[in-house]
């Protein structure tokens, strides 16, 4: 009874590592469209000719 709990446990926590992981990842790719999203305004706000060259 006892072995099958500690599998039950073990079990649990490889779940929970799976869910820490998955969440981790999902934090990661928010801040790097957070990130992008920025530069990118912040490429608009310092062009030189409101055009780029290879639009002309």
């Amino acid at each position: 009874m006892s072995t099958e709990h500690h599998g039950e446990v073990h079990h649990h926590r490889k779940h929970n590592n799976a869910q820490r992981f998955e969440t981790l990842i999902q934090a990661l790719m928010v801040v790097a469209v957070a990130i992008l999203a920025v530069w990118l305004v912040y490429g608009f706000m310092n062009t030189g000719s409101g055009t780029p060259s290879w639009m002309q």
